[in-house]
């Protein structure tokens, strides 16, 4: 959507994602204080853009982990150095990118490289970054090349063989692919793929992905893979973007604390007459799946955070004919039981979370019943107006029939009043697209 906008275009509808906008700003949640690896933050106010409604935010945090705590690591690059990565924004920034995350590990990580192109081959077999050791990884990286075709399946193979060999027990393992996504030689069925990371994550090596470039690439086949692989990915298109997941969220970027997350709100139906998830189209989870440990979900990094926005028609009011049904969804008739007895809570909603531990197999319930104290919308947070911003940015940028008063007015007013400090700029970034937007908009 940035890489757009900086070219003077407005996104293709279909490239704006509201929930991933959201979460790429950094959120100044609680931390959890049990045993659990998150916890859970709920807010509610007046929805800014129809003061009839509630905007409720959902807002997950992962256990932080220092440097000093972070779990010994047992990582394979795995670099896409075919004849579409020699462009500046691909094969120069990876290397540059994977180059800041080499200066920041101990003696007690390693890292070994594979390549891939016609042919995949181990570069560099699995090293220790002792201070010995890590001008030679470093002038690895910088040796290599971009030329010929790509044999992404193969390179995967051999990367998970060499991370099984050096396999660390209680320690991150981890295969990091980094790629324009362009899988056209060996094994190029999504599903042959699909069913050796998953069978691979099994083991305890886990995949995370990471894009860059333009044109080619195959954004959806990369978000499944690491998806399958039990890892994260991350578009980067410039060395700050690759400082920002390398550097300032390293320990979320290797680290996972819990694994097939899981989120449902159970709406109170005398409180709640409607309600809408703002973005996460592709993301909804059957209600039926979320008790079945089989169903595969996403997974937290440490100090990960998770933010959700749902808007909500308080009971008895109308349900606007502007409004479409698949997403604004009614709540089901009570039926005698549990339910009844919810329907008379003056609970709000219940939040409920499963996970897995990173090792486990069967998953772990919380639940969290939140009220309505009938907050307005001045009185919310600065995280919260800030999400609230970008939620309705993004529905400026699809066109969304269900924006309500938003307008980039509002959108800024909002940014501006949730900027807060704002130490690495991102949020300053932010203001500064919606500028440009309206600009291109006169």
């Amino acid at each position: 959507m940035r890489r757009f906008l900086e070219q003077g275009q407005r996104p293709p509808a279909d490239a704006v994602r509201i929930e991933e906008m959201v979460n790429y700003f950094p959120y100044n949640y609680a931390q959890p204080e049990g045993s659990d690896p998150f916890a859970a933050n709920v807010e509610i106010a007046d929805c800014p853009w129809d003061r009839e409604h509630r905007l409720v935010r959902v807002g997950l945090k992962g256990r932080e982990i220092t440097q000093n705590n972070r779990p010994a690591s047992n990582l394979v690059f795995l670099i896409d150095v075919s004849g579409s990565m020699n462009e500046p924004a691909k094969l120069p920034l990876v290397k540059a990118s994977l180059q800041l995350l080499v200066n920041i590990l101990t003696a007690r990580d390693r890292i070994a490289i594979v390549v891939y192109a016609g042919s995949s081959g181990l570069v560099l077999r699995s090293t220790s970054i002792t201070s010995a050791n890590k001008a030679a990884v470093l002038e690895t990286l910088d040796r290599l090349e971009a030329g010929g075709s790509t044999n992404g399946g193969e390179g995967i193979q051999l990367a998970y063989a060499v991370a099984r060999e050096n396999f660390i027990k209680g320690g991150t393992n981890r295969v990091i692919l980094c790629t324009d996504g362009d899988f056209n030689v060996g094994v190029t069925s999504q599903g042959a793929l699909v069913d050796l990371i998953k069978q691979e994550a099994k083991s305890g090596v886990f995949l995370s992905v990471f894009g860059f470039g333009s044109g080619n690439l195959k954004d959806s086949t990369m978000i499944n893979l690491a998806d399958k692989g039990n890892g994260n990915y991350a578009y980067i298109d410039s060395l700050k973007e690759g400082r920002k997941v390398f550097v300032e969220q390293m320990s979320g970027t290797l680290v996972t604390i819990a694994k097939d997350v899981k989120i449902q709100i159970e709406f109170n139906p005398a409180k709640v007459g409607a309600y809408r998830l703002i973005g996460y189209e592709k993301r909804m989870l059957a209600k039926e799946d979320f008790n079945n440990d089989k169903k595969d979900a996403g997974e937290i990094g440490a100090g990960h955070t998770v933010t959700a926005l749902y808007e909500v028609i308080p009971a008895g009011q109308p349900v606007k004919p502007a409004v479409d049904a698949l997403k604004y969804q009614a709540n089901p008739p009570v039926r005698a039981g549990v339910d009844e007895l919810r329907s008379v809570s003056s609970d709000l909603l219940t939040l409920k979370i499963r996970y897995k531990q990173p090792d486990g197999a069967t998953s772990k319930k919380l639940e969290f019943p939140i009220r309505d104290q009938g907050a307005k919308w001045e009185s919310a947070s600065g995280d919260f107006k800030f999400a609230a911003s970008v939620a309705a940015f993004g529905m400026i940028l699809r066109e969304s029939p269900l924006r309500g008063d938003v307008d980039y007015g509002l959108v800024l007013k909002l940014a501006r009043e949730g900027k807060g400090e704002d130490e690495e700029g991102y949020r300053s970034e932010f203001i500064r697209l919606v500028k440009t937007t309206a600009e291109m908009g006169r």
